[in-house]
């Protein structure tokens, strides 16, 4: 099956750059320059993955990384962000970006970041089409995990997560009470080693807490342990 991938991107020749080393992987990269195009784009056409450029013509990639998480909420989304921009990639997180990139940037660690993400995407078509023989449902306290339906839901109410938020939480349920740090959290939900992106994680923790807990200001559920990382905490799923 040949993955495709949205890269929207206002200097042709980073796009291009892009799109011929993703084609080397066996993608087909579809270009577009302009935010408002892209975004009418995305909206009408199943992508595997958006690759996107904050700053773009008339709407930017933030702006388009909002709609889409709205719109089309298991969209994989990666920005590309100026390396001075700590706003840039903060608000990207924050409005639903799976992940980031800064500029300038590796082409080879591009495309570990594009093939994590695409094994990912297969990993769950391949729960929603074994419905015969389905995954075990994972139940910690009133959390349960249901991989083949890909949902997870506390008291019987399914939250409305990302497909890494999804992720995130899978992972952790499988492991209560272990306390993994930002980097091996990386390693195991998000594929891959680069160190420098542990706010990848930070921020997804965030807007899991916003979801799961009842006071996100005092978590109960997902854990900070100082100086090591996070944990689930079984305690804080109490029946």
């Amino acid at each position: 099956m040949t993955h495709s991938v949205l890269v929207v991107e206002d200097d042709p020749d980073i796009a291009d750059l892009i799109r011929v080393n993703l084609s080397e992987l066996g993608i087909d990269a579809v270009l577009h320059h302009n935010g408002r195009e892209a975004l009418q784009c995305a909206q009408e056409n199943a992508f595997d993955l958006l690759v996107l450029d904050v700053m773009l013509p008339e709407v930017s990639g933030l702006d388009i990384c909002r709609s889409i998480r709205y719109s089309k909420p298991e969209q994989a989304i990666l920005m590309l962000t100026s390396k001075n921009s700590e706003t840039d990639r903060v608000l990207g997180l924050e409005l639903g970006a799976d992940d980031y990139m800064t500029k300038p940037f590796s082409v080879r660690e591009l495309q570990a970041r594009v093939r994590s993400h695409l094994r990912r995407l297969e990993v769950y078509r391949q729960n929603q089409v074994s419905l015969e023989s389905p995954d075990k449902v994972i139940k910690v306290g009133s959390l349960e995990v249901n991989p083949t339906h890909h949902t997870i839901s506390i008291d019987k109410q399914v939250l409305d997560l990302t497909s890494t938020e999804y992720d995130l939480v899978h992972y952790l349920a499988k492991h209560p009470n272990q306390v993994f740090s930002r980097t091996q959290l990386l390693e195991k939900v998000w594929g891959y080693h680069h160190s420098g992106y542990e706010h990848t994680v930070n921020s997804h923790i965030n807007r899991l807490r916003a979801k799961v807990e009842k006071d996100a200001t005092s978590p109960k559920i997902i854990e900070t342990v100082w100086g090591v990382g996070y944990k689930l905490n079984p305690s804080g799923l109490q029946k």
